[in-house]
């Protein structure tokens, strides 16, 4: 394993003084697994006051718990200082944490066994606890006994699911029931916290992995919704398997970007509430782009997501179900009542919806879509006013031409737009100024 200099730098500092220390936890099973660390974590058996003595430009970022962040060419190193952790009242932090000069009751406390071992290039790879073996064997599995590790901190439950996501590893079996007995508990955890987890669950190599969270009882406790959709079948020509099933298809037909994949975990969301039944037995979830579009924010409110995430994907929820006609003046106006920045995501949506459903019309379904950007780029590529900021005319215009200046000026804008949506041609400054005279308030 070949650390990187500023990481030895410090290994090596630190052991000149008279302390050890080594590289620990997920950057050493990064570097086993061929993968590049994000970032690098050291631990020692010296204590903060003497890390900070050693280091020129330290930050006391976690000092309480051992942890004093050195910096190395403007970058900072979290180093550690070997511990043993208290009780946990919280179910989060310990009451207190003992330091140790122990590196074996260091690496005891820790969550699972790939992310317990720790290297230096004059001792090697220090695996007490078969870490290395399970890498191999693509496992996860807890470090001591699983239901103690969850009762300190419940978020490691989820932390199991996300790296069985990241890294396509299954959980142990003694492992994965610990989280079925004690998957309530997760409720105790924040939203922020398991915001995160999620995020890195559905924007991994293997967001269908969140069907484990589900049989595992965890999106019971922050995702009921999900729940639901799991629950809920699709007796219709278009669908194969349940809402839940094709939701989880869908995610993996998309690329792994943030709100594409919120957007496809959420987008059926209101199907479970919408359904309805005809005289031939099919289902049908009429309404539910636009109920879904009020439940995926309410969700995403739930779940701490900033204002931006949650606009974007609600809207893309929103119109992830419509199909207007191959027709310029209909698209135009699709394409200005979505966004036209939304487009491109509106699209990728679309497509992956497609592929996650029967191969009923699937063909015929996806050479729309094909259809649809291929207008959107032409109209892009001709430069075609499809926003009012494209308008050859703005505000100021229409104040010189006489309008009142206030709510007159946003209508003869909108006005205008909706005129050249419909007429392209009709957008030249001459043009406009013609059609805008209807909004100047007679005189009396």
């Amino acid at each position: 394993m070949k650390l990187p200099k500023s990481v030895n730098q410090i290994i090596r500092s630190l052991q000149t003084a008279g302390y050890d220390a080594y590289a620990v936890g997920g950057c050493v099973r990064d570097a086993l697994l061929g993968r590049e660390p994000q970032d690098w974590d050291i631990t020692t058996s010296a204590t903060p006051e003497v890390v900070k003595s050693l280091f020129p430009h330290t930050i006391d970022t976690g000092i309480v718990h051992g942890t004093v962040t050195v910096m190395q060419n403007h970058v900072g190193y979290e180093v550690t200082t070997y511990r043993i952790d208290g009780e946990y009242a919280d179910g989060r932090h310990p009451n207190e944490v003992t330091f140790t000069d122990n590196l074996l009751e260091d690496l005891r406390r820790r969550d699972f066994t790939i992310n317990a071992m720790a290297y230096n290039d004059e001792r090697g790879l220090v695996d007490a606890f078969e870490g290395e073996a399970d890498l191999a064997r693509g496992i996860i599995r807890c470090v001591g006994d699983a239901r103690e590790r969850f009762s300190e901190d419940a978020l490691r439950m989820l932390r199991a699911v996300r790296f069985a996501a990241q890294l396509g590893f299954a959980i142990e079996e003694r492992t994965a029931q610990a989280i079925r007995e004690l998957s309530g508990t997760l409720e105790k955890v924040s939203a922020e916290r398991i915001q995160t987890e999620l995020l890195k669950i559905l924007t991994s190599d293997h967001p269908e992995e969140l069907r484990q969270a589900w049989e595992l009882g965890l999106t019971a406790v922050f995702l009921p919704e999900f729940d639901c959709m799991m629950k809920a079948p699709q007796n219709n020509k278009h669908h194969c398997c349940s809402v839940g099933e094709h939701t989880l298809r869908a995610l993996q037909e998309v690329s792994k970007d943030k709100v594409l994949r919120l957007t496809m975990l959420l987008h059926d969301v209101a199907k479970p509430a919408c359904t309805s039944e005809d005289e031939n037995g099919s289902q049908h979830f009429y309404g539910h782009p636009e109920l879904g579009a009020d439940m995926a924010r309410q969700i995403l409110r739930r779940l701490k997501f900033d204002n931006d995430t949650t606009a974007r994907v609600c809207a893309l929820v929103r119109f992830h179900d419509e199909r207007p006609p191959l027709q310029e003046h209909i698209l135009r106006r699709f394409v200005s009542r979505v966004g036209q920045e939304r487009i491109p995501d509106l699209l990728a949506v679309k497509r992956a919806d497609t592929l996650a459903q029967s191969t009923y019309h699937r063909q015929e379904k996806l050479e729309y879509v094909e259809a649809l950007a291929k207008m959107y780029t032409r109209f892009l590529e001709d430069r075609q006013c499809l926003r009012k900021q494209d308008l050859a005319v703005n505000g100021k215009d229409l104040i010189a031409l006489g309008i009142e200046p206030g709510p007159r000026i946003g209508a003869a804008l909108d006005e205008l737009l909706e005129r050249v949506l419909d007429e392209p041609a009709l957008n030249t400054k001459e043009k406009l100024l013609t059609l805008a005279h209807n909004f100047i308030t007679p005189s009396i």
